[in-house]
């Protein structure tokens, strides 16, 4: 996603939505850029981080990468690594029972991976989330900072409730529901929203 798009992007959140007009302001330019990996490597990232802090998500995906000579990661050479030694990377029981999964669904099904990029949204989830430990929000993410997808609302996210809720004054967490309609006025840039939404949960000025 270019500069150009996300200055566009911006005007479009301030313009349409006064709390992600504040928000904006105070957090400035987005640099939400997708990363630069196959699709396997991007999965794999995306079940790394599932319900753990993203220092702690990183470190242990990096020191996977680094044990299957990354920084891309093989299926094959992900189907070789034993227990203890994903163990050894920080890997738990249930993230390896998930990587187990991917690694059989995606050897089952030769044809998923290839040309991922080139399909919709609703068909990547739909497709992905067949995987036992694979859900909406791992294919959120692969599709925000894997794929560069614009328009993603991740409203499984613990984050994205919890800056909903404080920037929108709400007295309750709120569900999916609540968090989609509040975001109704952010399409078709909600990628952006979600990442400005985070960013607001860090001290500042």
């Amino acid at each position: 996603m270019s500069t150009p798009f996300y200055r566009k992007a911006r005007r479009h959140l301030a313009g349409n939505c006064p709390v992600m007009k504040r928000i904006v302001a105070r957090v400035g330019p987005c640099t939400l850029q997708p990363m630069p990996a196959d699709p396997f490597t991007l999965l794999v990232r995306c079940v790394i981080f599932q319900q753990i802090s993203t220092k702690a998500a990183r470190s242990i995906f990096d020191k996977l990468a680094a044990a299957v000579g990354g920084p891309s990661i093989p299926p094959a050479k992900l189907a070789r690594m034993t227990e203890s030694r994903l163990r050894a990377c920080g890997v738990s029981g249930p993230k390896q029972r998930t990587l187990r999964a991917v690694v059989e669904h995606v050897r089952a099904n030769p044809d998923l991976l290839p040309g991922l990029a080139e399909r919709d949204d609703d068909t990547i989830r739909e497709q992905l989330t067949e995987i036992k430990g694979v859900g909406p929000w791992t294919v959120d993410m692969l599709l925000m900072f894997g794929l560069g997808r614009p328009d993603v609302l991740a409203v499984g996210d613990y984050g994205i409730r919890v800056a909903v809720q404080r920037q929108f004054g709400l007295r309750k967490l709120p569900d999916p529901a609540k968090v989609t309609a509040v975001a109704a006025p952010w399409q078709p840039y909600r990628s952006v929203a979600c990442w400005y939404l985070w960013r607001s949960l860090e001290p500042g000025p």
